[in-house]
């Protein structure tokens, strides 16, 4: 797919198709009126045959449509103009990416970029109608034996700025949206490859084939390296499989190796049949999706290192499948992590915090100043917050809000979640320092606080991303959540230290 940034009237545009918004109520906006007027009123006939009325997500392809260059116009509902939001503007987006797909358009120029959007600058449209585009054209057939065949692929995209003088910030805008758009896509791909494919292996080719591509290092420890080490509780996960486990560590410098890295870790494991607590049959596919916040990160640092932002970014992942076997954990079991704390396993199917408390203890040798884990940990939190919102849980007021308004901008959505104290109490055990579950009540919120306890000492946020790294039924596959929320945050922290330089 290729991009472009332009600036010039509608009726003018030489291309396949023209793409202009129509509000409720048959309500031109900038870019149709222009056409309407070089047409002779030609759209506002339409409106008034009620052939398009303006509803959001609507659209109707017109041809030969007068005094005007190129070979089609492509008018898209928008809803009603004083409900227009961010949520509007990327279903328009969609829905005219879609029509696009249905026509076998070739190339595009849109003007949807131009529409008035309350608090939104220009490059954040052009920046979410790119990541738009990316989600909306995403196809998984590398395992089909033969691939689904549009009429023919839409190949080019321009996206209108209002003035001449816009054009610089688009480009910019444009390529982040692309780098994002790809990250995603990265992380898509490696969600929906099954388990079979997609191994902790998997996962450290595809960190070492970043690392030859882009400026990163990656690091991969093996079990002999995880067992020098003593990392108990990620072993323990990895006893039951014949795959090994992996730690895979993924650096990117981008400003001085004196200023504190962010590190993200991400949950890896490949397969989750649940252990001995084995899993009810049902679904058990769609846990492949358990590597997701492991796939998230690789992305996060691909967009990152294709952008050279200013800053130090490191990703740890956590690898492995937890599966039933002779040498598999089982409850009652009792091991001692990275850190020294010993932990009563009462669950093998609580196996996500026990990676991750290994991963959160290496990862403090890099002197963190912000580290953030992502994972699809508890069905709990899908419980709590459906498929819409992730679960914030974080030990800083500051880097919590700070979370929330990325998530905001980026259409990510996260609520935040609490962390008392009282809840620390479900995880007491009368054999170790602690127990890995905490029962059925507050099963989210007990995970978070059983990894609160290896970030004492750092600013940490946790990603329970079970709920919206995949969808199930017609639409199963990973969404690539949370990649535009981190990208976001690690934009503004990249333009924060620009500016103090």
């Amino acid at each position: 797919m290729e991009f472009s940034i332009k600036s010039g009237s509608p009726e003018k545009q030489r291309t396949a198709c023209v793409v202009v918004g129509i509000f409720e109520s048959r309500k031109l906006s900038i870019a149709a009126e222009q056409i309407d007027r070089a047409s002779n009123g030609y759209l506002g006939d339409i409106m008034r045959r009620g052939d398009m009325d303006g509803k959001l997500g609507r659209t109707l392809l017109l041809h030969n449509v007068p005094n005007t260059l190129g070979d089609r116009i492509l008018l898209v509902g928008l809803g009603r103009e004083r409900d227009f939001s961010t949520k509007s503007y990327r279903k328009a987006i969609g829905a005219a990416i879609q029509a696009l797909h249905d026509t076998g358009t070739a190339d595009a120029t849109f003007y949807l970029t131009e529409l008035p959007l309350k608090k939104q600058s220009t490059a954040w449209k052009i920046e979410q109608a790119v990541i738009g585009m990316f989600e909306n054209l995403y196809r998984f057939d590398e395992c089909k034996s033969t691939a689904e065949k549009s009429r023919r692929a839409l190949k080019r995209i321009t996206l209108s700025v209002p003035r001449r003088n816009e054009l610089e910030m688009g480009e910019a805008a444009l390529k982040r949206g692309i780098a994002i758009g790809r990250a995603c896509q990265l992380a898509r791909d490696l969600g929906n490859r099954p388990g079979n494919i997609c191994t902790p292996t998997h996962l450290a080719e595809t960190a070492q084939n970043l690392a030859r591509m882009l400026p990163l290092k990656a690091t991969i420890l093996e079990r002999t390296d995880m067992e020098a080490l003593k990392m108990g509780a990620l072993l323990s996960v990895a006893r039951g499989s014949r795959q090994d486990p992996k730690l895979i560590i993924l650096e990117y410098q981008g400003s001085s190796s004196q200023n504190k890295p962010i590190v993200l870790v991400g949950k890896g494991v490949t397969f989750d049949s649940g252990g001995i607590s084995l899993k009810p049959g049902e679904a058990m596919d769609e846990m492949k999706f358990d590597m997701c916040g492991a796939a998230a990160v690789l992305g996060t640092l691909q967009a990152v290192a294709e952008l050279e932002l200013p800053l130090n970014v490191i990703g740890v992942i956590p690898a492995t499948e937890n599966l039933p076997d002779g040498q598999a954990s089982k409850p009652g079991d009792i091991v001692t992590s990275l850190s020294g704390k010993t932990i009563e396993i009462l669950n093998t199917d609580a196996e996500g915090r026990l990676i991750l408390c290994d991963a959160l203890s290496y990862s403090a040798r890099f002197m963190p100043d912000t580290i953030i884990d992502l994972a699809t940990l508890t069905g709990a939190c899908v419980i709590a917050l459906g498929h819409v919102a992730s679960a914030l849980y974080s030990n800083n007021d500051a880097l919590s809000k700070e979370l929330g308004q990325a998530a905001e901008a980026a259409l990510d959505p996260v609520w935040p979640m609490p962390l008392w104290e009282e809840y620390q109490e479900q995880l007491k055990s009368n054999f170790a320092d602690m127990a890995n579950i905490g029962g059925r009540p507050a099963g989210s919120v007990t995970a978070a606080c059983f990894l609160s306890r290896f970030t004492e000492e750092m600013n940490w946020a946790h990603l329970d991303i079970a709920g919206t790294a995949w969808k199930s039924g017609a639409q199963k596959g990973a969404t690539g959540r949370p990649v535009p929320l981190l990208m976001e945050f690690i934009l503004r922290r990249a333009a924060e230290h620009r500016d103090a330089h």
